[in-house]
């Protein structure tokens, strides 16, 4: 991951930038499934959580690449 984004003059990595995309549509999705009651159907909520941040985390890199956007 070499790439930055600059945003008002300070450089972030585009890897932390994607990791809070991907936190917030965690908690999103971790929203809509505990109003729609599916929770009930997983042994660990944490668990659960920690691999939608996950597969979101690689979903949104695996997209960007394509974007060109700087990795």
């Amino acid at each position: 991951m070499i790439g930055e984004v600059s945003i008002g003059g300070v450089y972030l990595p585009t890897l932390l930038l994607l990791a809070l995309a991907a936190l917030v549509l965690t908690g999103l999705l971790a929203r809509l499934l505990a109003v729609s009651g599916l929770y009930r159907f997983v042994a660990y909520r944490p668990l659960v959580d920690l691999t939608l941040f996950i597969l979101l985390l690689g979903a949104l890199v695996a997209l960007s690449a394509p974007l060109g956007l700087p990795l």
